[in-house]
């Protein structure tokens, strides 16, 4: 049914902090007005949460990354479609051991993390790369917003997580990464998923958020005084100032321009990295209750489908990044 008001929920990562000053400095406002309709931008400080409350419906659209897009709202039968490819980590999400420097020294310890999330999944290849398995050491479920006041705690010595918390605990002694996403490209995906029943209802909703998105990228990734003003409110919001956040953004493979994100996503990779995502999610029994095997759900990507045809619940859709590329928005 074609609607005028959406809701759109975002939390604080690197790659997501434009959503922040988009709805700041107006510029969601005037693309939301350029096609009459209202876009709430609203903030909610656990992740997990925020997709959780997407899924149930409370928002149109929500901020997430590939593996959680597949394993929670798609997972739970709501069919999703990533609108905007924003970013891959590029070191942004890492393995962080306390006293010791390398990451086979993880063997028997405790790991706090996201149950569940990327951090997961990254501890996994990780672990995988050094002849490791899950079974060598210990996952404890612990919030994001914990995760720091956790790590400062003597009985916590390894960590998985992401900016910009990395940051934060690396700041403190005897802290050492181990292990990160720049050693698996293109593997962690930071998306803006809309709800695809809303999309398909009400393409200008489509339209505003990435004509909005674009514009903002144009704006932070320049060089002069506008780029460096949206870069520090973008930081100030996150909890660190214009050196941090741009040490963050270094560690990010952000996609400025839509012809950048139409590469990933049109890319085979892309299909590749769906499969072993949706492989490392069957395995941790996260596909939802009776799927059968990883390909339980479809993953419709542009340059092919991963798993069932008659159960395509997550899309990479290209078509507004194409018209944001082509100067149609």
């Amino acid at each position: 049914m074609a609607r005028d008001d959406f809701k759109i929920c975002w939390s604080i990562y690197v790659g997501w902090m434009p959503w922040a000053y988009g709805a700041e400095s107006g510029i969601v406002k005037k693309w939301a007005d350029k096609y009459d309709i209202s876009i709430d931008v609203v903030q909610i400080n656990d992740y997990v949460e925020s997709i959780n409350q997407y899924t149930a419906g409370q928002f149109d659209a929500c901020t997430m990354t590939n593996m959680d897009a597949l394993t929670i709202p798609a997972a739970g039968g709501v069919d999703s479609t990533a609108l905007i490819v924003g970013d891959f980590s590029n070191g942004n999400d890492a393995v962080i051991l306390k006293g010791k420097e390398s990451l086979a020294d993880i063997k028997g310890q405790k790991v706090n993390l996201v149950e569940l999330s990327v951090s997961h999944y990254l501890l996994a290849r990780g672990l995988e790369s050094v002849g490791m398995s899950e079974a060598d050491v210990q996952v404890v479920n612990t919030s994001d917003a914990d995760m720091v006041a956790v790590y400062g705690t003597d009985g916590v010595t390894a960590v998985t997580t992401w900016n910009p918390l990395v940051s934060e605990i690396l700041s403190m002694p005897n802290s050492h990464r181990v292990f990160d996403s720049s050693q698996i490209p293109g593997e962690i995906i930071d998306l803006l998923v809309i709800n695809t029943e809303t999309l398909k209802e009400n393409p200008k909703l489509g339209k505003a958020l990435t004509g909005a998105w674009y514009e903002i990228m144009a704006l932070m990734s320049g060089t002069g005084e506008e780029a460096e003003a949206a870069r520090t409110f973008m930081a100030q919001a996150s909890g660190t100032d214009l050196a941090g956040y741009d040490a963050q953004l270094a560690a990010t493979k952000m996609f400025y321009t839509p012809a950048s994100a139409l590469e990933l996503n049109m890319s085979d990779k892309l299909t590749a990295t769906m499969k072993a995502v949706a492989e490392f999610s069957f395995d941790h029994g996260i596909l939802g209750d009776g799927a059968p095997d990883a390909g339980f759900i479809g993953v419709e990507t542009p340059a092919g489908l991963y798993g069932s045809s008659t159960n395509v619940k997550l899309r990479f859709d290209p078509s507004y990044m194409k018209m944001a590329a082509d100067g149609e928005l």
